[in-house]
């Protein structure tokens, strides 16, 4: 029997020690349930402006190093890759201390707090060669991945149209605390454009479908809300975004439509991607974790009819598990699939398999956050801008 090359020890620092932190660092604790990954990466290194954020830490016995300023950990020798989620408007500073230290990079969305911080962030990765990419885990799940294959596959025909989106309603509650996500100094003037606009925006990019004009609906719902001290404060970001495109394809254009929202009455934290075609279609929505629907004609007692038929899809996604195929997947399975694609073309062994979003594809996420804005105040279509960064 021969044996697989020993797996390439990666050593992982973090930088921000909140919730996506901790979340990546269970993501690596669980690193033996995939099968054959060229990569084993070792959490060495966390940082947190907050001492007693790294206290959680402490319990992973591979944790050598904890620091409170970020210079600290890019200093390490014994740091390959970092993994950094901080405010929107820290992004540009810490990604390009990385970027300039060396250290390849898993960013967070939205890669800067504006289009031309991304592009700044672009040129310094084209400068020094460090291998970065963008956080956006919805797409990994099993579902989304049946999707996605199916859009490549061409079995849906001319496309009429493609839904896309990503539902919050954390802030349905008018009464609950401002935050740095609902100051646009902090989060960007793209608001939820911005805080989650990337999960929505993830896989149709990665398929081609890159609009070629938009038209944009904008909302501010509650415009303040509580302080620390109780004194309302002005909440000055966008809350909800609805994008309508057209997108140009060999067969003839396409109806593209893409939201991001925080207050979407009755969902929690829900994903999802619709793709129908004048032969069929194929759906699915993470509110319903273990079904992916499918497009087409049936035949009944009555004749030829159009139906959405149902499928229940297991664990396995885009790198093979130890899990169960008949078994469910969720948030944290995501996670660790989106980390395995990072490593594994970090490696160049992804292959043909769905990757993390490029540097490029989150440029062209503010791009179209950019158009959406112009649309929204002018009332026009927009034609969003196009970058060549690569």
């Amino acid at each position: 029997m021969t044996r697989s090359a020993a797996p390439q020890e990666i050593r992982i620092g973090i930088v921000g020690a909140g919730l996506m932190g901790r979340e990546i660092a269970a993501a690596i604790q669980r690193w033996p349930a995939l099968i054959d990954h060229p990569v084993r990466p070792r959490l060495v290194a966390v940082c947190d402006i907050n001492p007693a954020a790294l206290e959680w830490f402490r319990q992973i016995d591979t944790v050598e190093h904890f620091a409170t300023a970020h210079t600290d950990l890019l200093a390490l020798e014994d740091v390959d890759a970092v993994y950094i989620a901080v405010r929107h408007d820290l992004h540009e500073h810490l990604y390009l201390d990385a970027v300039r230290a060396g250290k390849d990079l898993l960013a967070e969305k939205p890669f800067g707090i504006d289009s031309d911080a991304a592009r700044r962030i672009i040129r310094a990765i084209d400068e020094t060669g460090v291998f970065v990419r963008v956080s956006s885990e919805m797409p990994f799940f099993p579902g989304a991945q049946a999707v996605i294959e199916y859009a490549r596959s061409g079995a849906a025909g001319r496309l009429v149209q493609v839904r896309s989106g990503f539902l919050h309603s954390s802030d349905l509650a008018p009464l609950k605390p401002i935050n740095w996500k609902r100051q646009a100094r902090y989060c960007g003037a793209a608001g939820v454009m911005n805080d989650l606009g990337l999960h929505a925006w993830h896989a149709p990019l990665r398929l081609g479908w890159r609009p070629s004009r938009l038209t944009a609906q904008l909302q501010d719902l509650v415009p303040a809300r509580p302080g620390p001290d109780g004194v309302s404060v002005p909440c000055d970001t966008w809350e909800n975004a609805a994008v309508h495109a057209d997108v140009e394809t060999p067969d003839g254009p396409f109806v593209l439509d893409v939201s991001a929202s925080r207050i979407a009455p009755g969902s929690k934290n829900t994903w999802y991607l619709e793709v129908t075609g004048m032969e069929g279609g194929a759906r699915f929505t993470t509110a319903d974790p273990k079904r992916v629907e499918y497009f087409g004609t049936i035949d009944t007692p009555i004749g030829r009819e159009q139906s959405w038929q149902s499928v229940e899809v297991g664990s396995q996604s885009v790198w093979p598990t130890v899990t169960g195929g008949i078994f469910e997947s969720g948030f944290s399975d995501a996670i660790l699939q989106m980390w395995a694609a990072f490593l594994a073309e970090r490696a160049g062994a992804l292959g043909d398999r769905f990757g993390c979003a490029t540097p490029a594809e989150a440029l062209a996420c503010h791009e179209m956050a950019d158009a959406a804005a112009l649309s929204h105040a002018e009332g026009i279509r927009v034609a969003p801008a196009s970058d060549t960064a690569s």
